[in-house]
């Protein structure tokens, strides 16, 4: 006789008790855990599970073993608005299996830690007027093999501030202008900043078939369509951990040149021929769902934003001892020196999402682990501007096809609007 393996794929599901994952202050949360393989539920596997506030350290800690019904966890409370989170993990052959729920307790009621510095709009008026300075100094060139039947796709950069060396930099991104017979015709415009990391792009296509022009950024001042290699390589080198670089000092912080070239990117979207002159939004998710609320409080020309998973809220939230945003820099005590908390005030999404005067919509999920929910929030609720709200509760630092596809479309009905 032959011998037979079986090999699975075990999940594991932890998921509130409430449909809506919400409750009220001081009510009692109970999480529903199960363990599946190939579908169907497995017991005697021993579980571990960890429960408290979503990065922090857990308040409850014990080990169970899974059986054929669904365990129910009593996870505690919480008497402040926030989030609480439970994990459940265990390990099989050599493989570690992990999955979380996360409970919110009135996160409408979440109010940002960070301070609004008094002269943050004298700082970034004076960026802006360094930026205009210079001029635009665009570079155009067509990529045939990017382009599509009714899209015409080009590689272009333009001149932006610097960093350190007070020398200008150029911003790369990919152009994606939609074809017309009328060589008159004038388009809408979208710029789509990036989340975070060092990568190529290949343009944003969705948005430009549907009759917008898209330009799709990167922030590293090197052009965006090289090999693959050669961004692994500044990722492991030169530009490892750059979201840190002269955090000390507000002048020399990264992401100041960054913004600014955000919205040099929109001076080089309005000089377009083919740009109807008054339909121009931003949009971004992670890292760029930061850069689009900074882009859209600082640049009147901005109709709207669409934004998910929003990175860089309420920074220095763990001071308060609640989860900051990505980058979690202040996660640890010893970051927490006066020069880079003061200097990231300058740069939390909070302190630009209180300025925002144009429509937007946001989504993102309880579950996320990168960009935790209390900061997303924090900066979400100080939003006065019209505001839309797509809660995924089960996501955590990703995006699903609807929450795609119902930005898209609202992005698409603010820009084409009579």
């Amino acid at each position: 006789m032959q011998a037979q393996e079986r090999l699975g794929n075990y999940q594991i599901r932890v998921v509130p008790e409430k449909a809506d994952w919400t409750y009220v202050l001081n009510q009692t949360a109970k999480f529903q855990i199960s363990v599946t393989l190939d579908g169907h539920p497995v017991s005697g596997l021993p579980l571990k599970i960890s429960c408290g506030p979503e990065m922090m350290p857990p308040t409850i800690e014990k080990n169970v073993t899974t059986t054929i019904q669904t365990l129910t966890i009593d996870a505690g409370t919480m008497k402040e608005p926030g989030f609480l989170r439970c994990i459940a993990s265990f390990e099989k052959n050599g493989k570690t299996y992990r999955n979380l729920g996360t409970a919110g307790f009135q996160p409408e009621l979440i109010v940002p830690t960070t301070k609004d510095p008094a002269d943050f709009d004298k700082f970034w008026d004076e960026g802006k007027k360094e930026l205009a300075k210079l001029p635009v100094d665009s570079k155009i060139e067509l990529l045939p093999g990017y382009s599509t039947p009714i899209v015409d796709v080009f590689h272009v950069s333009f001149q932006n501030v610097g960093s350190w060396n007070g020398r200008p930099s150029r911003i790369y991104g990919i152009l994606a202008i939609p074809k017309s017979a009328n060589p008159n015709q004038k388009f809408p415009a979208v710029l789509n900043v990036p989340g975070a990391g060092i990568r190529p792009y290949r343009g944003s296509l969705a948005l430009a078939e549907r009759g917008i022009i898209t330009l799709q950024i990167g922030i590293h001042g090197i052009p965006v369509n090289l090999d693959q290699t050669v961004y692994d390589n500044l990722a492991s080198g030169a530009l490892n951990r750059y979201m840190f670089y002269g955090l000390e000092n507000r002048n020399e912080y990264f992401y100041r040149r960054v913004i600014l070239g955000s919205i040099r990117a929109n001076d080089f979207l309005s000089g377009l021929p083919q740009f109807d002159g008054k339909n121009l939004a931003v949009m971004g998710g992670s890292q760029g769902g930061a850069l689009s609320i900074m882009t859209a409080a600082l640049d009147p020309r901005v109709k709207g934003l669409a934004v998910w998973v929003p990175a860089l809220a309420d920074l220095n939230g763990y001071a308060a001892g609640r989860a900051g945003g990505w980058h979690h820099a202040f996660k640890d005590e010893k970051n927490r020196t006066i020069e880079k908390v003061e200097t990231s005030r300058y740069y939390d999404t909070v302190n630009f999402a209180r300025r925002l005067k144009v429509p937007g919509i946001y989504t993102f999920g309880y579950n996320d682990e990168t960009c935790p929910p209390t900061s997303m929030f924090a900066a979400y609720n100080i939003i006065k501007a019209p505001k839309n709200l797509l809660l995924a509760l089960e996501t955590g630092h990703a995006l699903t096809n609807e929450q795609t596809d119902r930005v898209n479309k609202w992005m698409e009905n603010l820009l084409k609007q009579k």
